[in-house]
């Protein structure tokens, strides 16, 4: 049994690992929240040899992603002081810098060497120059696809997308042709209509900040969504994230998914995929317009300014975000199987390059601009999301929304409609 599959067994929500005390007594015990995927998972089962390194032990908080997100907000937001170090992304990294919420990164190790993590990574990671988080994987998104069913060229359009999904389908069997998130929360469906958005011309705001969900563009977006898995996505896509998508891939039930490239090694490991051997590779669609639908995300690990143990944190950090980490779960469960997108010397490593997946993963890295996201000019930073503090509040709402059109609570224009005054209010209140 694999390092990964005994964390899976024997760390569910909470799980402490023991280990030795420092002779100079300065062990302690950190608590860590992160978010319940695999990589995640997976850093859980590795966790002892990180005190027998350092002496402190660790104790794991491990949620959904949504629930982790307000979990880590209103600890941070009040000065609860429950976590030691949070489990993060890029857009509250350089948010809470700005805040003086996180503790700078500027002082980690030579040999840690700060400078191999890839620019889109520390950058987004940022405020003003200073690193607030680091990641422990980076990613983008890309299309995974069944390639002993269908050939896609490898920068297909959203048609070529919707063809191959209509030619897999086959609904008496449980098979269906695409899976994409319809879960609300703004970083689980709302993180998906958004890059998608991007490739149909859509933009969340115009140059005044003013909200456009109303626009031609964004009722064509969310309208071709909902019609293509209504035809061919699987039953309930309206409360499906990344987990329940990656399942049904891994059960041979999924053609064709659409998300986070890190789903790479989870699809295509023989251990817990049934169609490990069969899986193919292509950019995220476009729409012929200049801009793919996929998107920029790093987890990344980021520590608390009121935490009395942040010595200890930066221990932790190094240790799990460094090369060594990388180097330990490749010699133990395969170069397919190390946390991708942050380093650029895990892509310069002759190993990764053979893996069949890293390189369209960088591409898609490497493609994404936060700097310029859309076809028409907008304000704000960010692919996926506007890195302005009220967006997390307002683009759950508005996730909210269409995730009831999907689900056939409401049309499409009616989710729109609220969507666009959910907007227009929180922007208005908030003084833009």
């Amino acid at each position: 049994m694999n390092k990964t599959m005994r964390a899976l067994l024997g760390a569910s929500a909470l799980c402490a690992t023991g280990g030795i005390a420092l002779a100079d007594g300065h062990a302690t015990t950190l608590t860590i929240a992160t978010v319940n995927n695999g990589d995640m998972i997976r850093m859980q089962g590795y966790t002892d040899d990180f005190t027998e390194k350092t002496g402190h032990q660790v104790e794991w908080v491990t949620l959904e992603e949504n629930v982790l997100r307000q979990r880590v907000t209103t600890d941070i937001t009040t000065k609860g002081g429950a976590f030691d170090l949070m489990t993060i992304g890029m857009y509250e990294a350089p948010i809470w810098g700005a805040q003086g919420w996180l503790v700078p990164l500027d002082d980690l190790s030579a040999e840690y060497n700060a400078d191999d993590i890839l620019p889109a990574m520390a950058g987004g990671l940022s405020h003003d120059g200073t690193l607030y988080a680091a990641p422990f994987y980076g990613e983008s998104s890309m299309v995974m696809y069944r390639s002993d069913l269908v050939d896609l060229p490898e920068a297909p359009t959203w048609d070529q997308i919707v063809e191959a999904a209509a030619s897999m389908t086959d609904r008496d069997n449980e098979m269906y042709g695409i899976c994409l998130r319809g879960k609300a929360g703004w970083g689980e469906g709302g993180a998906f209509i958004t890059a998608m958005a991007n490739s149909f011309g859509a933009r969340v705001f115009d140059e005044n900040w003013v909200p456009q969900l109303d626009s031609e563009e964004w009722a064509t977006t969310v309208n071709f969504f909902k019609d293509t898995m209504d035809a061919y996505g699987p039953p309930g896509y309206a409360t499906n994230g990344f987990n329940e998508n990656l399942n049904l891939f891994q059960q041979g039930k999924c053609g064709m998914w659409i998300d986070a490239t890190v789903a790479a090694s989870f699809v295509t490991n023989p251990d817990d995929s049934q169609v490990a051997d069969s899986v193919g590779f292509a950019l995220a669609p476009d729409n012929g317009l200049g801009k793919r639908s996929n998107w920029l995300w790093a987890w990344a690990l980021g520590i608390p300014a009121g935490t009395q143990k942040a010595d200890a944190a930066k221990e932790f950090i190094e240790w799990a975000t460094g090369t060594a980490y990388i180097e330990m779960v490749a010699a133990n469960e395969g170069w397919a199987n190390v946390p991708p997108g942050a380093r650029q010397s895990l892509y310069d490593t002759a190993e990764y390059q053979e893996v069949p997946f890293a390189q369209m993963t960088l591409d898609s890295i490497l493609s994404a601009d936060p700097t310029n996201p859309t076809v028409d000019p907008v304000p704000y930073v960010g692919v996926q999301f506007a890195a302005i503090p009220e967006w997390s509040g307002l683009w759950t709402q508005v996730s909210q929304e269409l995730s009831a059109a999907y689900a056939g609570q409401q049309t499409v224009e009616e989710a729109l409609e609220k969507a666009q005054a959910i907007a227009v209010e929180e922007m208005e209140a908030a003084g833009y």
